[in-house]
């Protein structure tokens, strides 16, 4: 008997939930009341335990979203985890009655019995129906060991990397650059040729015999057999001749290659909100001289207390979190014919990556302070690059901050980010004459650009909750005793 460990149910309004962290290892004994896993949703997280004593076989990896009802593992009684039928993820084989040493398509062979574990497309939030794959880490044939990165899959939000959840060879069945659906099978690994290995000797020879010495007629015929024969067998099934390249195509004068699927995603997020929202931008410049000399004066302090320097990044959100309080209408959005308007200060911070733009969401900035902003920046960059943001890191934003000044843009017209009314362009810091006290004198200067949905944010509120968040950069000591 095997007992399924299923995500359960956290709400009417939870559809789905992350897997976000396996406490046991595949493989391992658990006892009932250990705790197995945590999975976090949109709203809260929740560690699981086992109902029961038993050897754990984990079925989703770490980072997966998958819909609630999903099993993610099993837990079967004795030593390694038992057969089932009705489980998905997992096709079991039939024990053989004698070595092998050549994996069966299908099927192991293995003489402590072995399995064809399927390695299928996640769930990745309701919307979301199919995933491109991006690029294959190993090649089809090869011995992978469990938790090793075989695979990227691309979202329209995010990027998914999956996980061996098992020694064995890969047979892959879906090249790079095909889009496939969610649950659909992209891999299979035969756990029987690791079984195989593990129970003979490391002899060349293809039979039994521990003998330490081949006969001449055996060696040359019996130990290169195997790996040509294997080969062919993981290689035909596997997908018409005509696979699509991720691999840029010369045509000439010109070249080719196919947009990934969150480059996709994102071209068409920005059309429908230029087509569905009535976007227009407002201008101000700031003189950073108070916040630099500011960040000169405690950035020695503020390193030896939080190990994190004090950047601009923190004053430009504790000024716009000041600026939502102030113009609440900013902190909203239209839904239908409905106005939502918002009691939290989310803001969204737009990090550029290799693959694409992201905007993952610093919660609760109203109750943060600076160095735990900083901190929180910083892991999101961290994660962007590492390809390990996850839509809940993604979703809920009512506000979004964007540095086009890290790339030396003097100025632009941001994009909303619905369901977003709201979004803050930061430009490059340059030294400007300026007028001060009737004299012309030379500061650091930024230009400030606020897009906005004028459909339910007017001029007059647009250009206060701009001048607003001027004022709290130009004084920044007041920002702190606000905040």
């Amino acid at each position: 008997m095997s007992l399924d460990v299923k995500v359960p149910a956290a709400g009417e309004s939870i559809t789905s939930a992350n897997v976000a962290r396996w406490h046991k290892k595949n493989g391992d004994a658990v006892a009932k009341g250990d705790i197995l896993v945590t999975l976090e949703t949109d709203k809260v997280s929740n560690e699981l335990e086992a109902a029961e004593d038993g050897t754990l076989e984990i079925l989703v990896g770490e980072g997966e979203e998958v819909s609630i009802g999903t099993v993610i593992a099993r837990i079967s009684g004795g030593a390694a985890p038992a057969a089932a039928a009705p489980v998905e993820p997992v096709a079991t084989a039939k024990p053989a009655s004698a070595p092998a040493t050549q994996p069966a398509p299908a099927a192991a062979t293995a003489p402590s019995g072995g399995s064809t574990i399927e390695l299928k497309v996640p769930a990745a939030g309701e919307s979301i129906t199919s995933a491109n794959v991006a690029k294959w880490n190993k090649k089809d044939g090869e011995q992978v060991t469990q938790g090793e990165i075989l695979v990227t899959l691309e979202t329209d939000k995010i990027s998914n990397e999956l996980e061996a959840p098992a020694s064995g060879r890969l047979k892959i069945l879906t090249p790079e650059g095909e889009e496939v659906s969610i649950g659909k099978v992209i891999a299979t690994i035969d756990t029987s040729d690791v079984a195989a290995v593990s129970n003979r000797q490391p002899s060349p020879v293809s039979t039994p015999s521990p003998a330490p010495t081949p006969t001449p007629a055996s060696t040359p015929a019996a130990a290169p057999a195997p790996p040509p024969a294997a080969k062919p067998d993981f290689t035909t099934p596997v997908t018409p001749a005509e696979r699509p390249s991720t691999e840029p195509v010369s045509e000439g004068r010109t070249t080719r290659r196919k947009m990934s699927m969150l480059r996709r995603k994102i071209a068409t997020h920005l059309v429908n909100a230029q087509q569905t929202a009535a976007i227009l931008t407002t201008f101000n410049e700031v003189d950073m001289s108070a916040v630099m000399d500011l960040r000169k004066a405690v950035q020695e302090e503020f390193m030896k207390k939080h190990g994190v320097k004090l950047g601009f990044m923190s004053f430009f959100v504790k000024a716009v979190t000041q600026a939502l309080k102030d113009v609440p209408s900013v902190n909203g959005r239209i839904d239908g014919t409905d106005i939502i308007e918002n009691h939290f200060y989310d803001i969204g911070v737009a990090i550029g990556t290799e693959k694409g733009l992201m905007v993952p969401v610093l919660r609760d900035t109203d109750k943060k302070s600076f160095a735990r902003i900083e901190k929180d920046i910083l892991d999101y960059a961290k994660k962007a690059k590492d390809g390990k943001i996850t839509i809940d890191d993604l979703n809920g934003g009512v506000f979004t901050i964007s540095n086009g000044g890290t790339y030396g843009s003097l100025l632009s017209t941001p994009i909303l980010n619905p369901p977003q009314s709201g979004i803050l362009g930061m430009h490059t810091i340059q030294q400007r004459p300026v007028a001060l006290n009737g004299q012309v004198v030379i500061r650091p200067m930024m230009y400030l650009a606020m897009s906005y949905d004028h459909r339910l944010v007017d001029g007059k509120e647009a250009v206060t909750f701009l001048i607003r968040i001027k004022d709290c950069l130009e004084n920044p000591t007041r920002l702190l005793l606000e905040m």
